[in-house]
């Protein structure tokens, strides 16, 4: 499966880097194959570890902030592996060119 999440901690300011960077670091260090964008995360693996992971995510977080908003999008589908590449690839081969990342 895929999951989409944000971490975002209330109250804290604009400038978020800084606590977003902690969240990165638990990612890169779960193993599981990740992309990072401008306004969340895409991490991919079987149900009870991507679960785990952002649950450790939001905890981080929570560390950080007295209140924290955690969004999740998943993508269950049965026998799809390395989509985070290969969805990507499937919208290229239709257009026969590389887009933009």
């Amino acid at each position: 499966m895929i999951a989409e999440f944000s971490v975002v901690p209330v109250g804290r300011g604009e400038e978020l880097a800084d606590l977003v960077a902690q969240v990165v670091d638990i990612i890169d260090q779960s193993g599981l194959p990740y992309q990072l964008t401008a306004m969340g995360t895409l991490v991919e693996g079987d149900w009870d570890n991507v679960l785990a992971l952002i649950k450790e995510c939001h905890l981080k977080m929570r560390q950080q902030a007295s209140r924290v908003m955690t969004r999740v999008s998943i993508d269950d589908r049965d026998g799809a592996r390395n989509r985070l590449t290969g969805k990507i690839r499937d919208v290229e081969k239709i257009l026969g060119r590389e887009v933009r990342k």
